[in-house]
């Protein structure tokens, strides 16, 4: 056999037509013309169908299972990923898998979301009978509403656009962005019935920047015991600069001798003392300090902290129980190195 037949560069070979500039960027933009109309023309056909779809999910007593064969199936996979990490327990299904033992994956109890632009995909079409006998609810998420697995559905949602976005009208670009939008708004639509918060979020991705903003503590990444610099309200400046530079973090507490907190004195405050041309020979931290400064309690949540810290335009803060005595500190160096900046 020739080996012409078989070499992967063989369509590539053919000479590309010249484009400018201008004309390559209005492609692109014809392009993203074409897909955000197909979605927005989903906004005026949504009806009781989606409302029926989200409320069976809702009534759901097991998990939603999406199914989807060829670019249906990574648009079904996205879906399920979706829901699966806003609150709707759902995994992905391939359907020609499914009628080869997966299919014992999916209870009576499960919702199947079924993903098909022509609603005749074979493979799933083969599994909707079994499905049914099985007693699991079907959604069908189609272009046709006259299609096999529209009319067999519980539910039908449409998702039909007017043209791809390919200029063959070939390759699925529009009906794709179509059926991923609809999932997206099942998943949304479902979050706030569920009364999702942002913190159930975080739990479901701790190792994500957005788990660290949500779930990492003040006590978490707070100086404490022999790392809090601190010194007593009679202390001279030479002393404070002294725990300054041992606890190496920019600044130190001022306290009684009950520990309460009674002022802060920063690297800064020092650059604005010496701008001043102040005698420092002599100088009490007491005359010099910042009274009365912002601190925040151990249980917040550091997200809290760096919003405090970005408007007050400060790199530290001291952290306070509730009989305002010091038990920690910490500044943009801890927050950075927690993940949470």
């Amino acid at each position: 056999m020739s080996e012409t037949l078989h070499s992967p560069q063989s369509a590539s070979l053919k000479s590309p037509i010249v484009f400018t500039d201008d004309e390559l960027l209005e492609l692109g933009r014809e392009v993203l013309r074409i897909e955000a109309d197909a979605v927005l023309s989903l906004v005026d056909r949504l009806g009781p169908g989606f409302v029926q779809a989200v409320r069976l999910i809702l009534d759901c007593r097991g998990r939603v299972v999406v199914s989807g064969i060829g670019k249906s199936g990574h648009v079904g996979r996205k879906i399920a990923a979706t829901l699966a990490s806003t609150g709707t327990p759902a995994f992905f299904v391939h359907p020609a898998e499914a009628s080869h033992g997966d299919l014992g994956m999916i209870t009576p109890d499960d919702v199947v979301i079924a993903l098909s632009n022509s609603g005749e995909s074979a493979e799933l079409v083969a599994i909707v009978p079994l499905l049914k006998r099985h007693g699991a609810s079907l959604i069908a998420i189609t272009g046709v509403h006259t299609s096999t697995l529209a009319t067999l559905a519980n539910v039908h949602l449409d998702a039909a656009v007017e043209k791809e976005a390919c200029p063959l009208g070939l390759a699925p670009t529009s009906s794709t962005t179509a059926a991923l939008a609809m999932g997206d708004a099942i998943a949304v639509a479902l979050l706030k019935a569920r009364g999702f918060s942002a913190q159930d979020f975080a739990r479901s991705h701790p190792g994500g920047k957005l788990g660290r903003r949500l779930l990492v503590l003040i006590s978490d990444i707070m100086h404490t015991g022999n790392d809090l610099p601190k010194v007593g309200i009679d202390s001279s400046l030479a002393d404070a600069l002294l725990e300054m530079s041992e606890k190496g973090l920019g600044m130190t507490a001022i306290v009684d001798a009950d520990n309460h907190i009674l002022g802060i004195f920063t690297d800064g405050d020092l650059r604005r003392v010496l701008g001043a041309g102040a005698d420092l020979r002599d100088a009490r931290i007491a005359d010099l300090m910042k009274r009365n400064p912002r601190t925040i309690n151990a249980d917040r949540l550091a997200a809290e902290a760096v919003q405090q810290m970005e408007t007050l335009r400060i790199n530290g803060m001291l952290v306070a129980n509730n009989a305002g005595q010091l038990v920690g500190v910490f500044n943009m160096h801890d927050l950075l190195r927690a993940g949470v900046l």
